[in-house]
């Protein structure tokens, strides 16, 4: 279980990533509200950063996240407000949160690292027609997740990810979906995410737009004074 997830890992590596996102939340009785987002990622797998800077609609235009990835425990987290021209560290406590009215949380946000977990073989199941392998994730100590497990489907002809399911305890509270896969610049990407939040009934659909790797960064992006500006 573990070398599948190394090899999908591997099949992901960019020196940066970047894409326009829309986010289409649908509550328990399908109400949209949409937001627009633009997140973009520089730096290896488990030691990347990640800025995401919300672009429309206006009440939320400028909000934006700093993201700092560890490959052995959480990720650091900052918050822009522009309104209130006011940072704040996102604490270990709070990371359980829904950001911004979505079916993410801070959490759902970070990159997994795949010396994260400790994982099991489940099995093989076929998920939208594509044959999968079914491996369990748990977290290790140093992890510190709202999540108790995880199993995950990774496909067998590109190794990418087709659904995640998240448990608290024995009950599965959140389904993230990944749809619309396609190979761009040689790396299989979801052009759709899409989590559920099984507690609440409600959904927030993730579709990517101009989605690009390894384009030139500059380190400066990629700190509290960048998101500042």
């Amino acid at each position: 279980a573990r070398t599948i997830m190394e090899e999908s890992q591997r099949r992901t590596d960019a020196k940066s990533y970047q894409y326009e996102g829309l986010l289409q939340s649908f509550d328990a009785k399908n109400k949209v509200t949409e937001k627009r987002w633009l997140f973009d990622r520089a730096g290896s797998h488990g030691r990347s950063k990640a800025v995401l800077r919300f672009t429309a609609p206006a009440e939320v235009k400028g909000v934006a996240l700093l993201i700092g990835n560890h490959p052995d425990r959480a990720s650091d987290q900052w918050m822009w407000t522009p309104a209130i021209e006011r940072d704040r560290r996102i604490a270990l406590q709070d990371r359980s949160t829904r950001f911004f009215g979505t079916d993410f949380s801070f959490e759902d946000l970070e990159e997994r690292d795949v010396d994260q977990y400790d994982y099991t073989m489940l099995g093989s199941e076929s998920i939208d027609g594509a044959e999968c392998w079914k491996i369990g994730l748990t977290p290790r100590q140093s992890r510190s997740s709202q999540y108790s497990r995880s199993i995950a489907w990774l496909r067998k002809d590109n190794y990418a990810f087709a659904r995640v399911d998240h448990f608290i305890k024995e009950e599965v509270v959140k389904r993230l979906t990944y749809s619309t896969i396609e190979n761009v610049q040689g790396i299989w990407t979801a052009r759709q995410l899409e989590m559920a939040d099984l507690h609440r009934g409600s959904r927030t659909r993730l579709t990517l737009q101009q989605v690009r790797y390894n384009l030139p960064t500059k380190e400066d992006d990629f700190t509290l004074q960048a998101i500042r500006r």
